[in-house]
């Protein structure tokens, strides 16, 4: 949905400064501490440069020197720092003491800079060491799961022909709802989710006889950007989103998290707001952090085959420009795109961003005019090496292709060759006549869909789903609730 609600947005004003201090977050498992954390943060760029920060705290037993390395991903290159030694090898890049500054208590930190060149592209590095030691990780990393944990019962998905299926090969439709919040409530300040998402909470959802939920994401958030309260951001953010995904599994449903609310200024047709930050929705995402973000996400979850990624809610870089042909090009290939004042990442950036970590998670990837039109997907679908790609549809009654005269056109052809989930259908409408039609043309095709959302909202604006975290559907949720009950006794 391209519009959720908007009740205290903290819209921060258009005149600020187009970088913001990007950090990589460090991630935990509740109760461990990493055995280092580095926090690396780009505090200045133009053109051709940028100033770079590294934070490295030391959590293991104290060192009288100490060495930090990581790699770039798109060729930056430094030219000189300070309060270290640096040098680099390739794409590697290495931080050691200065005389001065060699000794590093437990929990001590010390801080340097540098100097680096950048062109196109200047991704956050994902991956630190200290002493040969990788940062940002437990110290006493847990065996890799092959399978969902234990507790849950979501199923390892992967793409066998034009259907989803589980790991003994069985059919699997994902129905379910999504749960917003995780878009915009960190970034207005104001939390991370909008209302509970407890166990009993996640459990109403279930209760519905929900296999899947969807739950909208925010870069700056996830990746911990400087305008971000801290308490929302980073470490604290993504140990949130591992939290409702395990929450998610041990009922039963797949998550599928996507990528929401993105950076980048755009002030164009259908502009969603003039902000550079991700306070909307964008027409593409940005080069600039969302292939980090992904790179970020796919680590985290790559151990996981129940988890489901959408790379990018509702691409609209059609409203950018009239030309079609440069719109879909645009979506496949990013880079400079017309009417767009921002360098953008393609849908085939992305799906490298994932599958550069390791990761083989099923991926979606919606189509122009809000994902609700599919017309040239199979033209230009990104190319995928595992296989495992989902073209993703939005549907709500006032959008153009929203009659089964249009699904038969344009979406058949497309699912007699991939999966097709519909990531959003809904109606303003407050009453479910639309999304009934919508799920009958679905279930007669074997194919998933996901109600627009599980949020206490007025149902005419949002639409919402319930009225109650418990699971009391308002009239436009009766259908999906009912349906859903009905077709998964």
């Amino acid at each position: 949905m391209r519009h959720p609600p908007r009740s205290g947005l903290l819209l921060v004003a258009a005149a600020v400064a187009l970088v913001g201090t990007a950090v990589a977050p460090v991630v935990t498992a509740q109760g461990a501490a990493p055995a280092c954390s580095v926090e690396y943060s780009v505090t200045s760029q133009w053109d051709t440069g940028f100033q770079g920060a590294v934070k490295i705290t030391n959590n293991t037993a104290a060192v009288s020197s100490w060495s930090v390395s990581f790699d770039f991903a798109n060729g930056q290159k430094v030219s000189q720092g300070w309060n270290a030694t640096w040098s680099q090898s390739g794409t590697t890049v290495t931080a050691a003491n200065e005389s001065y500054n060699g000794s590093l208590a437990t929990g001590a930190s010390v801080s340097a800079g540098f100097l680096a060149s950048w062109s196109g592209t200047n991704a956050v590095p994902t991956s630190f060491k200290l002493n040969g030691t990788t940062c940002n990780v437990d110290s006493e990393p847990s065996p890799t799961p092959t399978e969902p944990p234990a507790s849950g019962t979501a199923p390892a998905l992967h793409v066998s022909g034009n259907k989803l299926v589980d790991a003994d090969g069985r059919n699997r439709r994902l129905l379910g709802v999504n749960r917003s919040g995780g878009e915009f409530m960190c970034v207005q300040g104001r939390g991370i989710w909008d209302g509970p998402v407890d166990d009993a909470a996640i459990k109403a959802i279930a209760d519905w006889k929900a296999n899947a939920v969807r739950i909208p994401l925010n870069e700056e958030c996830w990746l911990g950007l400087s305008n971000i309260k801290p308490e929302y951001a980073g470490a604290n953010y993504m140990a949130a989103v591992k939290d409702l995904v395990a929450k998610a599994e041990a009922h039963g449903m797949t998550p599928v998290l996507d990528l929401h609310w993105t950076y980048g200024q755009y002030t164009g047709n259908s502009a969603g707001c003039s902000d550079v930050h991700a306070t909307c929705q964008k027409p593409m995402p940005d080069m600039q952090y969302t292939p980090s973000f992904w790179s970020s996400v796919a680590s985290t979850f790559k151990a996981d085959p129940a988890v489901v990624f959408d790379l990018f809610n509702e691409p609209y870089p059609d409203r950018a420009t009239s030309n079609a042909t440069q719109a879909w090009q645009c979506w496949k290939d990013g880079g400079t795109c017309p009417g767009i004042g921002y360098q953008v990442a393609g849908m085939q950036d992305l799906v490298d961003a994932v599958r550069g970590t390791g990761a083989k998670n099923v991926v979606m990837a919606g189509g122009l005019a809000y994902s609700n039109d599919l017309g040239q997907w199979l033209t230009y679908k990104p190319t995928d090496p595992t296989g495992n790609l989902v073209a993703a549809y939005h549907v709500y009654n006032f959008n153009t292709c929203a009659n089964e005269s249009c699904w038969n056109s344009t979406l058949a052809p497309v699912a007699a060759q991939v999966p097709l989930m519909a990531g959003e259908i809904g109606e303003n409408t407050c009453s479910h006549s639309f999304i009934d039609q919508a799920m009958k043309w679905f279930d007669d095709r074997g194919l998933s869909y996901l109600g627009w959302t599980w949020n206490t909202w007025d149902c005419s604006s949002g639409p919402s789903l319930i009225s109650h975290y418990d699971g009391t559907p308002t009239s436009y949720g009766i259908g999906l609730r009912d349906h859903l009950r009905a077709i998964n006794p």
